[in-house]
């Protein structure tokens, strides 16, 4: 049974994980974009593997939900742009799904029962993005992806990057393929990478710019431009204070700042501890860890540690008071997790850019005798399925 190209009448149900909804069909679950709960939709199947569910666009909604406005954009569309996800939803509801995809997420995966709020950062819905990734497509011009796709739209702005930040880019022709990353730093300069394939090697060229500078925890940060940094302008400031007013280090303790890049959190770590405290900052980067002990010279508690973390964390034998860490997407997993609870720390701090992940090793911390204390999510990516949260885990 392959529903490909096929148009499904569909009640709408749950949000899911992802910047879908889940609906069901004839037995077959449909994953299905565009949409909101408790609508009646027209679904056009886009994606059919078989088995038990497919993927689907709402192309015309029968019956719409109240909190259901128009996109500012006309990309956000069925067969367009694959940036955002529900800019056919109010900025407040937009949170309320959020909240219920890490609700489930923490019930379904960790067990773990837990009213979430998502809160919004400073500066709304639209504009935020200091970073963008896009393509050339067949006729030159840059854009972006569709959704689950390597097609490229063309785009003549996008609405959720800082204003002006693309211009450069979208003003001009490129060769077809070549992708192009921009950043906006904290003081308003813009920074243009050319990713290519030159005779099946891929070369990396920076036309504008190179070294950012970025705006957070009372310091002034110069880094590469398209090294790791958080997404959105108030993003970076808004964790810092969260880990300040969590992470509550003893004076002269141990602190590590696992997954550190260029060490904001580590910035913090390093102040509670004092000089005569030791915080021990893990990046498997080399160039964040070059950065970041240039920013961070005078903090000489600051002890970098340049590799992978679960081979990093093998060598460390001091106990730490508190473990602070950010790990990629996928999550800390479990090696990385029972290394950190095999040294007790009193609190650990975890900054989590994926739910599911963050649930699965807050399972993994439970099967050791940690249990979530605080939690709190944040909208730092507007428009889009993705919910940055920061959890407080200490001993049972």
């Amino acid at each position: 049974m392959n529903w490909l190209g096929r148009t499904l009448e569909a009640e709408v149900g749950p949000v899911a994980h992802g910047g879908h909804c889940v609906s069901r069909v004839d037995g077959r679950v449909v994953f299905v974009r565009h949409a909101l709960p408790g609508e009646v939709v027209l679904a056009e199947v886009t994606e059919d593997k078989g088995g038990s569910f497919c993927r689907a666009d709402a192309v015309r909604v029968l019956k719409p939900a109240p909190e259901r406005v128009e996109p500012p954009c006309p990309l956000a569309a069925p067969g367009a742009c694959g940036g955002c996800d529900w800019q056919h939803a109010t900025p407040e509801f937009q949170r309320e799904l959020k909240a219920r995809v890490v609700t489930e997420q923490l019930s379904r995966l960790a067990g773990i029962d837990l009213p979430v709020t998502v809160e919004a950062l400073p500066g709304g819905p639209l504009g935020w993005r200091t970073r963008v990734r896009l393509v050339a497509g067949n006729g030159g011009r840059a854009g972006l992806r569709a959704h689950r796709s390597h097609d490229v739209v063309p785009v003549e702005e996008c609405l959720i990057a800082v204003p002006g930040a693309l211009d450069s880019v979208l003003s001009r022709r490129w060769r077809p393929g070549t992708e192009l990353e921009v950043t906006a730093d904290g003081d308003g300069r813009t920074h243009v990478r050319e990713l290519s394939v030159v005779r099946g090697k891929r070369r990396a060229k920076q036309l504008t710019g190179g070294i950012a500078v970025q705006h957070a925890a009372g310091r002034d940060w110069k880094l590469d431009a398209h090294g790791f940094w958080q997404g959105h302008p108030a993003a970076a400031d808004t964790f810092a204070q969260v880990v300040r007013d969590w992470a509550d280090a003893p004076r002269d303790a141990v602190a590590w700042d696992l997954y550190s890049g260029v060490g904001l959190f580590a910035s913090v770590l390093a102040e509670q501890v004092g000089p005569d405290g030791n915080v021990v900052a893990v990046e498997s980067g080399r160039r964040a860890v070059s950065d970041g002990e240039a920013v961070l010279a005078d903090l000489p508690q600051v002890h970098w540690r340049s590799g992978r973390v679960e081979h990093v964390l093998r060598d460390l034998k001091e106990r730490p008071e508190v473990v602070v860490l950010d790990p990629p997407r996928s999550g800390a997993g479990r090696e990385v997790v029972e290394s950190i609870v095999e040294h007790r720390p009193a609190r650990i701090v975890y900054v989590a850019c994926d739910p599911a992940a963050l649930a699965r090793d807050l399972a993994t911390f439970a099967g050791s005798g940690y249990r979530l204390e605080r939690l709190r999510a944040f909208d730092a990516f507007p428009m889009t399925h993705h919910i940055e949260c920061v959890a407080l885990v200490v001993p049972r």
